[in-house]
């Protein structure tokens, strides 16, 4: 297994189709334009590869808050759909947390959809909990 960053255009490429997957409205044209803009606040997209074969993606960024101070927030995780069970998510995890301790952060972050009940219970059998609700209101565009 290899796990490394996707620095050149041609490796974020790579990543679309897994991405594509947890994240259905991206279109294959603007990816790496997004990933691009993402990096300029922190964003980096890590890749896990055995044999050849790219088997799970995590967009991540190290950030800094008064209530958490410096931690890990993973943004997107995914594991290909015909690969789960078979351990790359958990390696890609430990691998996310080597990175976080590395870079002085003091804990690890995300947010999971309530229908996603197989991915909470990777995340606690990694040993996270549930702290909380995630709140969001859409904002559209008022008309002159």
């Amino acid at each position: 297994m290899e796990t490394g960053i996707a620095v050149m255009d041609a490796e974020i490429e790579a990543c679309f189709p897994l991405m594509q997957a947890l994240r259905p409205d991206i279109e294959k044209h603007q990816f790496v334009t997004r990933i691009r803009r993402q990096e300029d606040a922190g964003y980096r997209l890590a890749y896990l590869v055995d044999s050849d074969v790219l088997v799970a993606v995590a967009g991540f960024r190290v950030v800094e808050n008064l209530a958490w101070g410096r931690f890990l927030y993973i943004d997107d995780l995914i594991t290909s759909e015909e690969r789960r069970s078979e351990g790359y998510g958990s390696a890609l995890m430990t691998w996310l947390e080597d990175y976080a301790l590395k870079n002085d952060c003091s804990q690890i972050h995300l947010d999971s959809a309530f229908h996603r009940e197989d991915a909470h219970r990777f995340y606690e059998r990694l040993g996270m909990s549930k702290t909380g609700f995630h709140f969001a209101k859409p904002l559209s565009s008022k008309e002159n």
